[in-house]
């Protein structure tokens, strides 16, 4: 197939990595990739095009020119803008929701009003327009306050805290514009998962679940970041979770969006909690989770484009069950300095080939960029993912920071305790 994947972070390259790799597995012929804008790493296995990729008129003449079989939209930006409906209108199959649907990730405050209408359980909430109504929710609940920004946010919204007076500066800057709203919830005790769920406007195929890290620091300490690492599958979880889930969230938001005249086409990506009370939805988005994605399409054996496919062209229920490998599957992100707020861009970074010479191990590309004499340099936040596989947590683990240790970028800074506890048999469901 020709496919044209849209976007430029480690997700996207972790898609056109798995696609790429479909060949040497199955002995069929290879795709013709092509990415736009895509990324250094992104151009050793694809085409790369400049294009805008909210433009969904751009994007769709691209694809049209390409003569492309499937189209992959990524992130959320465009997706919310309607790059998905743009390309669907012009009869080209496209892999991610319209811009209507979409919009359980652009607002969360109409993710919490499909949710109520679907009968999903979730964090009771107030969606709130002045800092009154704010401080009156969050004394309602009491501490710890989970503020949430409506709006995409990069995944850097969210503030959890103690602190009365930093929820209310995080609401006040949140509110700092016309029309803007906050999302303000009950806290959710217990560990949360996230499970991508691939829709064809009905049909609901689960992945595997993953967990991942939005913490800066060891020990989920510091600010909310995109995420700084992820790992698959997780020993811990309940047998039936991913049941649950599809049964009691992802089959009825998928039918509730069918029902309004907005089907849901792609990855349903479904944040949880295991509290002390039943699982409960922390937030939907309407695309893959980075840094689970990497962990989780690591671990896929089914062919990932014969899925998108399938979503694409409405056959999901066609398809036979998935297939995984029992292998264990870590992400460690690579940061520049001062993420998640303000970074220092132009670093050169060395070493990506010798870490991808520990078994099991392959590097994929969030914020890099090649210099005018071709150096390999950092631009952007999180700016590498460090996939490692094996035949557990322990040696996943392990692989993954030792292929860590032979990158090289100035002020660079990662966790290191991704998956940690899990490969210990910390992890404790509340009760």
């Amino acid at each position: 197939m020709k496919i044209l994947v849209v976007g430029s972070g480690a997700r996207e390259h972790a898609i056109v990595h798995a696609l790429a790799h479909e060949a040497d597995r199955l002995g069929s012929t290879p795709h013709e990739l092509h990415a736009a804008p895509g990324n250094p790493g992104i151009a050793g296995l694809a085409e790369l095009h400049v294009v805008d990729q909210v433009d969904g008129a751009a994007v769709t003449a691209l694809a049209t020119r390409l003569g492309a079989d499937l189209v992959v939209v990524g992130p959320e930006a465009p997706l919310v803008a309607g790059v998905a409906d743009a390309v669907r209108a012009a009869g080209i199959p496209v892999f991610g929701p319209g811009a209507e649907a979409a919009r359980l990730e652009g607002s969360k405050a109409f993710a919490k009003e499909v949710m109520a209408a679907a009968s999903v359980p979730t964090a009771m909430a107030h969606v709130c327009t002045d800092v009154d109504e704010v401080a009156a929710a969050i004394d309602g609940f009491g501490a710890p306050y989970v503020i949430k920004d409506d709006g995409l946010a990069a995944g850097k919204g969210v503030v959890v805290t103690d602190d009365r007076d930093v929820a209310l500066e995080h609401a006040r800057a949140c509110l700092d514009g016309d029309g803007r709203r906050v999302v303000v919830e009950e806290y959710l005790d217990g560990p949360e998962v996230s499970l991508f769920c691939v829709s064809d406007g009905s049909t609901v195929v689960p992945l595997a679940p993953a967990q991942d890290f939005k913490r800066a620091l060891d020990g989920d300490a510091g600010p909310n970041t995109g995420g700084m690492g992820a790992y698959s599958p997780l020993p811990w979880v309940p047998d039936g979770l991913v049941e649950e889930v599809v049964t009691r969230v992802a089959q009825p938001t998928i039918d509730e969006m069918a029902r309004r005249g907005t089907p849901f086409v792609g990855v349903l990506y479904v944040g949880l909690a295991l509290t002390s009370r039943g699982t409960r939805v922390v937030e939907f988005n309407a695309r893959f989770g980075d840094p689970e994605t990497q962990s989780v399409l690591s671990r896929m054996v089914t062919p990932l484009s014969a899925v998108m496919l399938a979503a694409a062209q409405g056959r999901l229920a066609s398809l036979p069950p998935l297939a995984w490998s029992d292998d264990a599957s870590v992400t460690v992100v690579v940061a520049a300095q001062g993420y998640p707020g303000a970074v220092r861009s132009g670093d050169p970074i060395s070493g990506v080939d010798a870490a991808e010479q520990v078994d099991g191990v392959h590097v994929l590309h969030a914020g890099t960029a090649r210099s005018a004499d071709g150096v390999l340099v950092a631009s952007g936040g999180r700016v590498l993912s460090v996939v490692a596989r094996g035949t557990d947590l322990v040696e996943a683990r392990r692989r993954a920071y030792e292929a860590l240790g032979r990158i090289e970028l100035a002020g660079s800074q990662h966790r290191t305790d991704i998956a940690a506890r899990a490969a210990a048999g910390e992890i404790t469901l509340a009760r």
